[in-house]
């Protein structure tokens, strides 16, 4: 059965008028499971005019309810928690206890949105000069439009639209044609929490609908991740366009392998931080640097690894699932091919892994990589695949040095006993996110998701404090008040009631 995916605008449900369809295929056979008719440029001009009339009204509805359709809003996603998750393991290939994950992740950042009376708070100081007092509020900015990929269909919407709108924006969601079901079904149930008409819109399509969200002047702010080009794009568009964007890019994670390090520890995490999710992850670990006698560990390490069988979302032994696409897979095998051309020695390679029965899937089995160099491709590109390139080290020094000269700064990691180690891993590292014996350190929504260098365009970061301000501007007022004009009082207000 093939499913027609819909559009969300102006508060009805459509299938579009668009003649150009994109077919949504199941990564583990290539069959068709749905249909998208693109968004034409009247649908998403409509979707931002509904945004920009509702804007007038939502913005006016004070903290408290806001924050209540967000109390609604997660107490519905982990209700349908598991159906969300095999939603998007079917679109997305992922496991289903990947997939629930993904899901999860989700749901924290609209449950911090449920605070958001406390986080819209402002700052007063009283007396600034003789009788003066200055205080600031924080307003939302408008039409907020957030562009998603593939391979956190739930996670990263929801790390977007939850506090936008809390915030009091409105806003537009486009996420990935690639595996567009979740989200429509996050939309749905938005709506069913109790979402005004216009408060949220969902549009589906390619590059034409994300140029008119970039141009039109009614949208504010741009929210996105994807790939380092599509980011730059993004980035330099949108600013031109006098909006602000944060533009989440690519990544080339490194986890730093002390030798004094617990080994059993280090080889788990390495397995699972390196091909889980088939290895499409933004904080996924793609390189592993040995220091000293670490690098002895490398045997055991590729072992783990050949362990790991991918398999179908609902095989409860599968490590991993599918690449997303036919296309993807091509990719991640020419990396392969060219790592072995360029002198790397591939000690396991998963180029013709397949599952039985679901050959036309686009399966790539755990591949390691030993003596790689930053000269090669598949160090210095972002593979996307369940590839581990293992580079050696003589010192930490030497760590830090191959770390930092990386032109990304997503995420890294080092596995050490050494307190003294650590804090001069963390101190000296120019990555936004360390983990230290954590393999992957994506934060929890209190904290905010903080890459740097060419991971991430922008100044404010997703979710927590910094998504707060990003999605709102600061007034400051302030206020002299004379005492000769105070008026005698008309009589006793015995209401309480603040509406």
């Amino acid at each position: 059965m093939t499913t027609q995916v819909k559009h969300y605008i102006d508060g009805e449900f459509t299938a579009g008028t668009g003649t150009s369809q994109i077919v949504v295929t199941n990564p583990a056979n290539n069959a068709t499971i749905a249909v998208i008719n693109s968004a034409t440029a009247d649908e998403v001009h409509a979707a931002i005019a509904s945004a920009k009339a509702a804007f007038k009204t939502w913005k006016e509805v004070p903290v408290s309810e806001r924050a209540r359709v967000m109390l609604r809003y997660q107490h519905l996603l982990k209700e349908h928690h598991d159906e969300l998750a095999t939603i998007l393991a079917h679109e997305t290939g992922k496991t289903f206890e990947d997939a629930k994950g993904d899901v999860w992740r989700g749901i924290e950042v609209a449950e911090h949105a449920c605070n958001i009376a406390s986080l819209l708070m402002g700052e007063t100081v009283e007396n600034v000069a003789r009788s003066i007092d200055t205080y600031s509020y924080t307003q939302p900015l408008g039409v907020c439009a957030g562009i998603t990929p593939f391979n956190f269909p739930a996670m990263i919407p929801l790390w977007m639209f939850p506090l936008a709108i809390a915030c009091g924006n409105t806003f537009i969601l486009k996420p990935s044609e690639q595996d567009p079901m979740t989200p429509q079904r996050l939309v749905e149930l938005f709506v069913e929490a109790g979402a005004p008409k216009g408060v949220l819109q969902l549009i589906h399509g390619d590059k034409t609908a994300v140029d008119i969200l970039l141009a039109d002047p009614a949208v504010k702010a741009i929210s996105f991740v994807g790939s380092v080009a599509v980011g730059q794009y993004i980035y330099k568009t949108g600013t031109d366009n006098l909006k602000r964007v944060q533009a989440f890019a690519g990544a080339k994670n490194h986890c730093v392998i002390m030798p004094d390090a617990n080994k059993q520890q280090v080889i788990n995490n390495l397995v699972g931080a390196s091909v889980g999710a088939a290895g499409q992850r933004c904080m996924a670990i793609s390189v592993a640097v040995f220091v000293g006698a670490a690098k002895e560990w490398i045997p055991e390490l590729k072992e783990a690894l050949a362990k790991v069988r991918p398999g179908l979302w609902d095989d409860k032994d599968a490590g991993y699932g599918p690449l997303i696409s036919p296309a993807a897979k091509v990719r991640v095998l020419k990396l392969i091919a060219q790592g072995k051309e360029e002198g790397a020695q591939c000690l396991l390679d998963g180029s013709d892994f397949t599952v039985a029965g679901f050959e036309s899937g686009n399966w790539v089995g755990p591949t390691m990589f030993t003596k790689v160099t930053t000269d090669m491709s598949i160090y210095k590109e972002e593979i996307f695949g369940p590839v581990l390139c293992c580079m050696e080290s003589d010192s930490l020094e030497d760590a830090i040095e191959l770390v930092n000269a990386s032109p990304y700064g997503n995420g890294t990691s080092i596995f050490t006993a050494s307190g003294a180690a650590a804090r001069k891993y963390q101190h000296e590292i120019e990555v936004g996110q360390v983990g230290i014996n954590v393999p992957i350190p994506v934060p929890l929504p209190f904290f905010s998701f903080t890459g740097w260098k060419g991971s991430f365009y922008g100044d404010q970061h997703a979710y927590g404090k910094q998504a707060v301000r990003f999605y709102t501007e600061t007034k400051t007022i302030t206020a002299r008040w004379f005492e000769s004009d105070i008026a005698v009082a008309a009589g006793p207000n015995m209401s309480i009631n603040l509406r």
